[in-house]
């Protein structure tokens, strides 16, 4: 039962974290009071999903390290670059809404990343890899860009933000590593159909607190919302571009390239926005949770493109070999 309710909701990843912001804004301060609650399921959901990592998988990566220098690329020195410009070119001097995109940029690969990858037959050793190091990267990473493109515009608490991110994020992870290696990859067949489907209805859970916290920022529909929105969506499709435009440029095969282009477009999104609203004041969580808005759909659309450009590559070689 708990395997057939996954695969429904793996089904419903576009619509589930609109849906639960929308939620989250109609609630308001009833769930706004329940912020507290946000890092220990995340930390929950970042279990779930650690226990498919395997040492193995990932020494395995390491010997090939090109895909996986090419994504922390993307994730940590092109996006956030791209994102404090376009920050400035269209809200210059709004700093909390500059901050907001740079987060929104630089926080690390997501682990729903794992998801789409396996939909379009991408490297699952590879995605795998690359969430892990850019997990237990994230607590020196993600301060680190926010301290050198934000400086002193924006308080910043970064050893604050680094322990969050350490019990968030790189514990679970850890632990969900070291689990898969005690039960020699058991504990997949045993936990994930249990783990999958808690680990997305947490999601929503936190994309709906975290939706209350800004709902008077989203409440009232504005040209502005509008621009912030528009930026959002750019940022991303410009992540997926790099991830196809790096993956032909290097002559990568079609599982390296469908690894690249998701994770290189794809965002922790609910850890962003535990961050945003936690250490930040409101301003900033609007453009991450934007994010979440808009995310899922993007991937739907990118493995849409992907699917097209598989089936076309197939006719292309059956013809050819004919």
């Amino acid at each position: 039962m708990l395997q057939t309710v996954n695969r429904q909701l793996n089904r419903m990843m576009p619509l589930i974290t609109p849906t639960s912001i929308l939620i989250g804004v109609l609630c308001g301060g009833s769930l706004a009071a329940y912020t507290y609650l946000s890092p220990w399921l995340f930390a929950f959901m970042t279990f779930a999903g650690s226990i498919s990592l395997s040492f193995r998988d990932f020494l395995n990566v390491l010997k090939k390290p090109l895909p996986l220098i090419l994504c922390l690329f993307i994730l940590h020195l092109a996006m956030p670059l791209i994102a404090m410009g376009l920050g400035h070119l269209a809200f210059p001097g709004d700093f909390y809404t500059i901050t907001g995109f740079i987060l929104a940029a630089a926080i690390p690969t997501g682990v729903s990343s794992f998801v789409w990858v396996g939909i379009y037959k991408g490297n699952i050793a590879l995605t795998l890899s690359i969430i892990l190091i850019d997990t237990i990267l994230a607590p020196f990473v993600v301060p680190g860009i926010l301290s050198l493109l934000v400086g002193t515009n924006v308080h910043l608490d970064a050893a604050a933000m680094m322990g969050s991110l350490f019990w968030m994020i790189v514990v679970p992870s850890l632990l969900g590593m070291l689990l898969n290696q005690w039960s020699k990859g058991a504990v997949i067949a045993a936990w994930s159909p249990w783990l999958n489907p808690f680990s997305k209805l947490a999601m929503a859970i936190v994309v709906a607190i975290n939706g209350a916290v800004v709902a008077p920022y989203l409440m009232n529909f504005s040209l502005r919302l509008l621009g912030l929105a528009a930026i959002i969506v750019l940022l991303a499709t410009i992540g997926y571009l790099l991830g196809f435009g790096f993956s032909g440029a290097m002559r990568l095969n079609e599982a390296d390239k469908v690894a690249l282009v998701f994770n290189g477009g794809m965002r922790n999104i609910s850890a962003g926005a535990v961050l945003a609203v936690t250490y930040f004041p409101a301003p900033v969580a609007v453009p991450v949770v934007l994010g979440m808005v808009f995310q899922q759909m993007m991937a739907s659309l990118v493995g849409y493109v992907l699917g097209r450009q598989s089936r076309t590559q197939e006719r292309t070689d059956t013809a050819s070999a004919a």
